[in-house]
Order: C-alpha cells, then sequence, then structure tokens
C-alpha cells in the first residue's frame, strides 16, 4: 500500500475550521510538495484531496496549484468570481502557518508579464489583439462601462471569444479587480470601431485612477435612515398571487447611493398560507427576526443601509446597500447557518452603483 493509501484511508476527521484545514494540510505537505514539483497525478494526489477538505469549510472554495519558483509551491484558492466567498478565502489564507517550500495566495493574482496572453482552442488572447475603449455616460458618470475589441472576434462564436476575453482579463487585472472594479463590459469585433481604441495594456492604469477618483468622492459618504419615509407596495404576479413590499422611498430617491454600490438580497423560502403565496403567522415572526438580526449587525451610520422587503410567492427578500462586500457577505452567511435547519435561506451580492435592479420600487421611474 501506498504513502498517500495509507494516509488517506485512515478515518477521515471532518474539518470545522481554518485550524482544522492548515493542521491536516501540514500532516501531508510533503508529500504534496513532491506531487506538485514533478507535476505527475496533480489531480489525483493533490487537487481531489485538498479540494474535499476545504469544501467542508466552504463550497465556493476552489484551487489552483502550481511552482512558483524552483523551490516553492503555491497554493492559490479561487472563489471564480464569487463575490460572497472571498472573504472568508482571504480569512483562511490570513489563517495560514508558516510553511518551508510553500506560498499560500488568496484569489488568483495579477499576472507580472507585460506581453502576457492566453491560448485557447487556437485562438490567441494577448496585449497585441485587445483594446478597449469606455464609455462616459452623463446620467451615470461613476459606472465604469469597458468596451473590449478583439481582432478576431465573430458573432458566432460569441460566447467562446467571451469566455476566452474573461479569462484573461481575470488573469490580467487579478480575480478581486476584476470581479470589483469594472461595471459592465462588452465584447465586440473590428467592425464595431467607433472611437479611438486603448491597448488593453493601459486598463490596469485607467481602473486605478478610476478606482482612486470614486474613494475620493464617496468614502466619507455616512447615512442617516431615522426620519426615512417608507411606502408599500402591492402588486398581483401574473400567476394571480399578490405582491407586498416595504420600500425606503427616501432612500431610492437619494442623488448619492452610488456611495453604497453593493448591494445584497438575502431570499428567505417559506411554506406560505392559503396557497397566496403569503407567510403565514409563524413564518411571518420568523422572516422578521431574521431581519431584526440582519439590522442589528448592518447598521446605517456603518455602511449598510436597509432599503427594504419584498414578500411574494412564498419568498421574502431583503434589500440591503452597503459600502462594502466583506462584512455582509459574512453577516449573511452567518443568517443562512443559523437557520438552515428552520427555513431555506439563500443570498447574492453583486455590484449595482445606481441600484437599478431596484428600480422597479421606484414610484419616479415607473420601471
Amino acid at each position: 500500500m501506498g504513502f498517500f493509501d495509507k494516509v488517506f484511508n485512515k478515518k477521515e476527521e471532518k474539518i470545522t475550521s481554518y485550524e482544522d484545514f492548515w493542521n491536516w494540510f501540514q500532516t501531508c505537505e510533503s508529500s504534496f510538495f513532491e506531487t506538485v514539483k514533478q507535476h505527475k497525478n496533480i489531480e489525483k494526489n493533490f487537487i481531489d484531496k485538498v479540494s474535499p477538505k476545504l469544501q467542508q469549510i466552504n463550497k465556493g472554495f476552489l484551487i489552483l496549484t502550481g511552482m512558483l519558483n524552483e523551490h516553492t509551491a503555491e497554493l492559490i484558492v479561487t472563489a471564480d468570481g464569487q463575490i460572497k466567498t472571498m472573504v472568508f478565502i482571504e480569512e483562511l489564507i490570513a489563517s495560514a502557518p508558516e510553511i518551508d517550500r510553500w506560498e499560500f495566495t488568496a484569489l488568483k493574482p495579477a499576472v507580472q508579464i507585460d506581453d502576457f496572453g492566453i491560448e485557447m482552442n487556437g485562438f490567441k488572447f494577448n496585449c497585441t489583439n485587445l483594446n478597449f475603449t469606455h464609455k462616459d455616460v452623463k446620467e451615470h458618470p461613476d459606472h465604469i462601462d469597458i468596451s473590449i475589441y478583439y481582432d478576431d472576434f465573430n458573432e458566432e462564436n460569441r460566447d467562446f471569444f467571451t469566455n476566452g476575453i474573461y479569462i484573461f482579463l481575470d488573469n490580467f487585472l487579478g480575480e478581486l479587480d476584476f470581479a470589483t472594479t469594472i461595471d459592465t463590459i462588452e465584447i465586440l469585433g473590428k467592425d464595431s470601431i467607433n472611437s479611438e481604441l486603448i491597448p488593453i495594456n493601459k486598463l490596469k492604469d485607467f481602473l486605478i485612477w478610476r478606482q482612486k477618483e470614486f474613494i475620493e468622492k464617496y468614502e466619507a459618504f455616512r447615512y442617516d435612515t431615522v426620519n426615512d419615509n417608507y411606502s408599500s407596495m402591492e402588486a398581483t404576479l401574473a400567476n394571480g398571487r399578490p405582491l407586498i413590499a416595504i420600500i425606503n422611498t427616501t432612500l431610492l430617491e437619494w442623488e448619492d447611493k452610488v456611495s453604497h454600490p453593493w448591494l445584497s438580497c438575502l431570499t428567505i423560502t417559506y411554506k406560505g398560507n392559503n396557497n397566496n403565496g403569503l407567510p403565514n403567522k409563524i413564518d411571518y415572526e420568523l422572516c422578521q427576526q431574521i431581519e431584526e438580526e440582519i439590522m442589528n449587525e448592518l447598521k446605517d451610520a456603518d455602511g449598510y443601509l436597509n432599503i427594504g422587503r419584498q414578500t411574494a410567492d412564498n419568498e421574502r427578500e431583503i434589500y440591503f446597500a452597503c459600502k462594502d462586500f466583506r462584512k455582509p457577505s459574512k453577516v449573511l452567511s452567518a443568517i443562512e447557518d443559523n437557520y438552515k435547519s428552520q427555513l431555506p435561506i439563500r443570498f447574492e451580492i453583486y455590484k449595482d452603483k445606481y441600484w437599478l435592479s431596484l428600480s422597479r420600487f421606484n414610484p419616479k421611474t415607473h420601471l
């Protein structure tokens, strides 16, 4: 029986904390190092061993590995662009012990190669065949709207080329910056050029400048919701069921909402009452309790604004606008874990500087 069989056929202990994982990793890091260095059976003897352990902590943890140099192996833990997972990866790596011959990295870092490129199915994506432009929208001056131009682009293979360009940007900019600094991306070809193109290798500097400008404008913004007005809204869904929303309409009309660019939506699923999709008394009280717990953790003075809630079709959605994504990720994840035995809960966090995804609640937009 080989070494890996002896080690991994032992009774497996459940990994419940970062410390558990690192203690386990250290017991077999020497063999892991040799596997990565020799680049032999990496998937079987490294990926398939490490990934399940990490996913006992968080199912969103994915890994990459390789040799950083001749003497150092690297383990990169990636969220694959999932915003709500990133803070937990940062915590995991921050808790890592010093281990000779190993480098541990939170999220895919930006490559430090001027002529970086990738190749997929014979197509190259690099700094010579990719350019960009940016759009300035008067109504949304802080929105980072980028158009990427690819020399070989054609509409028939849009999905393939989009995927290739996204992989390029994920590595070129780094996972965190790619996920957080660009608001929208459009992929185009030569036939669509209508303004002067900018080489893609200048994109990093452009985004750094825009992010610095954004922080200088909005970092000090704080908001007090004490005197805000709330409106009750009712509608009927296509299936005939009622929809009821309680929304802070003062916030929706706030001119500086871009200072809180991250929106979170926590969705609670309940059994409902009388087939109308609304909660019964027990479900209603539990939904209220959950919302109050969130509000106790995410306070407006700290940069977290409760925009309101929508109840319909056996689901309640609770909306917050946030100055950052890290604390809301932790708070909502804890809520999800604490109540999962009582009600199904899920949440998402996404960037929406002008809260356009909530415009349907703003009576002035009529959307």
